[in-house]
Order: structure tokens, then C-alpha cells, then sequence
């Protein structure tokens, strides 16, 4: 029973929890914001309403996805000062930096705009109303950057000194932790495979309406832009996780090396790339695996004879430099779920291209086993970011702040394993509530369609007004 009610496996579930809910609806933000953004500069360029319309329905699913990410995000702060308050006193002037940042700058610039957009129409000028809805997007990157900043500082601490006296550690360098070279690997990384969910839901919205032969003056170009949009993200998140893989080696060389369930140093042949692997029980060494040669050693140092690092050997290196104890993650965990993003985003982006090439030439499907598998898709790549985030940080473990404080030593010291367990289960019952609704109203707005607009009045250019998701 006590296990059962152990203060700190409960207050990491519950993080866990409403970390991964908060961030189903980041990644849609942020791509979302941007493609309505795009949108509507191509209705104010070329005057097409089937553009407007298009603005209008994809903006329309993003206030109602905007709406709910603040709702989940505003608990995750209260995580922090409920089951974390020693990580908070330790690491609060340095982590709360960037955050502040976050809440002062990049949210204020979002809730700002996105307010002058919802009410702006007929009521801005076309041009000064456009650039209301790219300084949303913009915020919605800007705001990702901080906090992909402040999580950077966790995996990658810089920019700081411990106070001995006071038991904390203290900023004194704001440019260090901002421009860390794993927040510069991560950013364009997390922002790219964003712009992969928000492309998947283009492409199951579109699909949607395509497969009963509805919408099609504006879904056809809809579609097209979401599948183009779906593989060149695809590309661009290929070659920013490349990147991250180099400055994870760099920084974080155990996560790499759990990653690929690598127990011995290896170089050049040595250092393959693990396609199955099976261990002990206890994790400490291989029993099977299927392997591609000097695949590994080209992703972690660029070059066929590199070296890549074992948990062993970096077991015994961090013991020796911070004492004895277990440095090692969860190897399965890191290891599947290393595969699971891989794969699943792959996956996305393989859709894409077959349907870039049954639709080509302005041709749609006939069967409708092609129309389901594009509708049914959307899981795929925001699937990937989700087990993306838990490799990240579940490969850091047993750090909460790497080689600065252990996780079981963040926990709030007062707060019992009981109730812990009654607020995750709160929070549970309201997330699952939240989930219910959300998910209602994008299907609703989704089967609702695009709004039915007349032409713009040749002489004021004004359209009919919108409504709201409220």
C-alpha cells in the first residue's frame, strides 16, 4: 500500500499526465496559427473567397484548440509550487527566467492579436488585419522557444551558479540560458514536427469533406496544401533531429546511449544502429538484437569511424564523478520510444507522398480505403511528438536538472503520497472531461465545414462578418 501511495511516483504520473494532455494542443496551435496566417494572405493577395473561406475554417478549429491549451496550461505552473517545491527552490531563478519571458512577451503578444483578429474583421483595414493574425503566429513560436528554453536548461544546464549558502542555483547569465546550444537544436526541431501535426490535420479535415464530394472549390486546394506542407516538414524535421541527435550526444550522452539500448562503447562497424534489440532483465547487458553497421556512428558524429559512448562506461564515469547510484533511464522506455517517433512520423510523411501522387494532375481517389486511411492518419505524427517529449525526458532520468539534482530529491517534502493521488484523480476526471469536449467541438467544426461567404463588395472590400467559437 505504501508503494501504492508513494509521494513521488504519484507526483510524476501526475506530471506526466497533465504535461503530455497540455501538449496535444500545443503542436496544433502553433501549426495552425501559421497555416491560417497563410490563408488569409493568399485570399489578400488574390482576392479569392475560396481562400477567405478557408482562413475562416481552419481559424475557426485553432481559437477552438487555442482556448483549450491555455486552460491545460495554466495548471502545469501550479505543478511546480503543489508537488515540486524543492525543484522550484532550486532551480526557480534560473528556470523561471525564460518562463517569465514566456508569460510577459510571447502569450501577451498571442492573447493581444488574436483578439484584434477575432473582432478586427470589417473593422481593420484588410492589411493591418492580416498582420494581426501573423503576429498571433508568431507569438505562438516565440512562446515555444522560451519554454523549449527553459526545458533545455534541464537536459543542458548553463548560465548559472549554485549558492552554497542558500542551496539554489542563481542566474547570472540570461543569454547563456537562452541561446543553449540544446535549445538551438530542439527549437526548429519541435517547431517543424509541429507544422507535421497541424499539416495532418489539414489533411484529415479535407479528406473529410473530399470523400463525400463536398467543399470542393475549397478542400481540393485545402488538401494539396496540407499534403505538400505535411512532406516538407517531414524533411525539415529529419534534418533538425539530426541536428538535436548531435548536440544530445554532445551534452546528454547516456540518453543517446539508451536510446539505441547500447551497453558497450563502440566505434566505426561497432557502433550500429539497433533496429530490435532484447536485454537482461536487469538492463545491464544485450541478449539479441538486429543491428545496421556504422549506421549509429554516422548519426551520432557525422563520420563512419566515430565512437559512440555504452551505459556501462558511462555508468562508471558518473559514479565516479557524482557518487554512487543508478545513471541509467529506463532503457525499454527511452528505447521504444526513441522507434515509436521515428517511425509513427515516417509513417505521416509516407501518407503524404502517396497522396500527393494519387491526387496529382488535379485527380481524386475513388476508393474509399484511401479517403479512410487519410482521415484516420491525424494520430500518427502528433503521436510521434507525444513519445518524442517522453524520450526527452524520460531519458534524462534519474536527473530532473542533469548533473544538478536528482528527481527524487524535487518532490515537496509535504505533501503525502494521498494527496497527490486525489488531485491526479481530479485532474483525470477534468481532462478526461476537457478531452470529451474538445474533441466534439473540432469534429463539429470540422463536419460543419467551411462557412458559406458571399463575394466582397467591390467598392469597400468588406465580407460578411464571422462568428466566433465562443
Amino acid at each position: 500500500m505504501n508503494d501504492l501511495l508513494d509521494p513521488l511516483a504519484l507526483a510524476r504520473w501526475q506530471f506526466g499526465l497533465t504535461t503530455v494532455y497540455h501538449f496535444l494542443f500545443v503542436p496544433i496551435t502553433i501549426g495552425l496559427a501559421s497555416t491560417t496566417a497563410i490563408f488569409q494572405t493568399a485570399w489578400v493577395r488574390t482576392g479569392k473567397v475560396e481562400y477567405l473561406r478557408i482562413t475562416r475554417f481552419f481559424g475557426s478549429i485553432f481559437l477552438i484548440n487555442f482556448a483549450m491549451g491555455v486552460v491545460t496550461g495554466i495548471v502545469q505552473e501550479f505543478q511546480f509550487g503543489m508537488n515540486w517545491s524543492e525543484y522550484s527552490r532550486f532551480v526557480g531563478d534560473v528556470f523561471g527566467a525564460p518562463l517569465a519571458l514566456e508569460g510577459l512577451l510571447a502569450f501577451f503578444l498571442e492573447a493581444t492579436f488574436i483578439g484584434l483578429w477575432i473582432f478586427g474583421w470589417n473593422r481593420l483595414p484588410r492589411g493591418l488585419h492580416l498582420a494581426t493574425i501573423w503576429a498571433t503566429a508568431i507569438g505562438t513560436i516565440l512562446s515555444a522557444y522560451f519554454i523549449i528554453a527553459a526545458n533545455a536548461w534541464m537536459q543542458n544546464p548553463v548560465g548559472f551558479e549554485v549558492n552554497e549558502a542558500r542551496g539554489r542555483a542563481e542566474l547570472v547569465d540570461i543569454g547563456a540560458v537562452l541561446t543553449n546550444p540544446v535549445a538551438l537544436a530542439a527549437f526548429p526541431h519541435t517547431i517543424a514536427a509541429a507544422f507535421m501535426v497541424s499539416s495532418g490535420l489539414v489533411i484529415t479535415a479535407a479528406a473529410w469533406h473530399l470523400s463525400r464530394n463536398q467543399h470542393l472549390d475549397t478542400m481540393r486546394p485545402a488538401l494539396k496544401f496540407g499534403l505538400w506542407a505535411m512532406v516538407v516538414s517531414g524533411i525539415l524535421t529529419t534534418f533538425f533531429g539530426d541536428q538535436l541527435s548531435l548536440a544530445m550526444v554532445a551534452t546528454q550522452p547516456m540518453k543517446m546511449a539508451a536510446a539505441e539500448a547500447m551497453y558497450d562503447s563502440a566505434c566505426g562497424a561497432d557502433a550500429s544502429f539497433s533496429i530490435f534489440t532484447l536485454g537482461t532483465p536487469d538492463g545491464t547487458s544485450e541478449l539479441f538484437s538486429i543491428r545496421v553497421p556504422y549506421l549509429l556512428s554516422l548519426l551520432s558524429t557525422h563520420s563512419f569511424d566515430g565512437c559512440v559512448e555504452g551505459i556501462n562506461d558511462l555508468q562508471a564515469q558518473y559514479t565516479e564523478l557524482w557518487g554512487p547510484a543508478d545513471y541509467t533511464p529506463i532503457i525499454w522506455v527511452t528505447y521504444w520510444a526513441f522507434r515509436w517517433m521515428i517511425g509513427l512520423g515516417m509513417a505521416h510523411v509516407l501518407v503524404a507522398v502517396v497522396g500527393l501522387w494519387l491526387t496529382r494532375k488535379g485527380r481524386m481517389p475513388r476508393q474509399k480505403w484511401v479517403w479512410k486511411i487519410a482521415i484516420w492518419s491525424f494520430p500518427l505524427s502528433l503521436g510521434a511528438m507525444i513519445v518524442g517529449w517522453i524520450f526527452t525526458e524520460m531519458g534524462r532520468q534519474p536527473w530532473i536538472v542533469f548533473s544538478q539534482m536528482f528527481t527524487e530529491s524535487a518532490v515537496s517534502p509535504n505533501v503525502t503520497g494521498l494527496d497527490v493521488l486525489i488531485s491526479l484523480i481530479a485532474f483525470t476526471l477534468v481532462y478526461g472531461a476537457l478531452a470529451v469536449v474538445e474533441v466534439r467541438l473540432i469534429v463539429r467544426a470540422i463536419k460543419k465545414g467551411p462557412p458559406e461567404i458571399a463575394a466582397p463588395d467591390p467598392e469597400t472590400g468588406r465580407v460578411e462578418q464571422p462568428t466566433t467559437v465562443y
